[in-house]
């Protein structure tokens, strides 16, 4: 097989060594939004295609069988962009999405929302000392917190001068529970802001303020578009491939 790995994730780096592995030829792609990151075994490119019609004429120039989106939860662009390209071609589409916080033993706590716009305004009904772990590309939806202490989690600095009293960490999970609860302790967070990424990576962060009690408001999933096969590990991404007839 010939397959395209859209990635940047744990599953995706984990799927191409799977695929290279069983003898498929496997080119893994990054956006190119994280600087250094993790590379998968592999064939790798790295930046965008050019929207669906260069994702479309990619596909067919190179001869993939099949395509599996293995981004981010949040990455709806790249995955609209690989519906409507795979569509067009006729090549199949994957998309591999780890499980999400919506079934874990605290999501009935969490505050849910569906932007970042929103958990700004739940989160300052609930507390003044925020902890943001939202990402960097959206972090100046909250730039007018400038008026108080905010604490900013993000893995490459913000691109805009972020207010004089916000702390920006810069890290990479994973994050251990006694970590996440003495940072939590240590800066007086009171309210916690996330997305639905899933993962056992960041997931720490939500035990910790449970145990303090610091609410959480987490931004729900964009949607997956209908009709496309969605799996969940990456055992179930190698099933849903299947093999080439001989």
């Amino acid at each position: 097989m010939r397959v395209l790995v859209l990635g940047g994730t744990g599953e995706a780096r984990d799927l191409a060594g799977r695929l290279v592995e069983r003898g498929d030829a496997v080119v893994s792609s990054l956006a190119g939004r994280v600087s250094a990151p993790a590379l998968p075994v592999g064939e790798v490119r790295t930046g965008g295609f050019g929207g669906v019609d260069g994702l479309a004429e990619h596909l067919v120039t190179h001869g993939y069988d099949v395509v599996v989106d293995a981004t981010h939860p949040f990455a709806a662009q790249i995955t609209g962009n690989a519906v409507a390209a795979c569509g067009r071609v006729g090549v199949q589409l994957v998309r591999l999405q780890r499980p999400g916080w919506s079934r874990h033993p605290l999501a009935g706590e969490f505050t849910w929302v569906d932007d970042v716009e929103a958990a700004r305004v739940a989160a300052e009904g609930v507390g003044v000392r925020p902890f943001l772990t939202t990402g960097r590309q959206q972090l100046e939806t909250f730039a007018a917190w400038d008026d108080r202490y905010v604490l900013a989690r993000v893995v490459d600095p913000p691109d805009w001068a972020v207010p004089s009293s916000w702390e920006v960490l810069r890290a990479r999970g994973p994050y251990p529970y006694a970590a996440e609860r003495e940072l939590l302790e240590s800066r007086a967070v009171d309210v916690l802001l996330t997305k639905d990424s899933g993962g056992a990576l960041t997931e720490a962060k939500l035990g910790a303020a449970h145990d303090l009690g610091v609410p959480v408001v987490v931004v729900r999933r964009p949607p997956v578009p209908d009709g496309v096969a969605v799996v969940e590990s990456v055992g179930e991404a190698l099933a849903a491939i299947g093999a080439k007839p001989a």
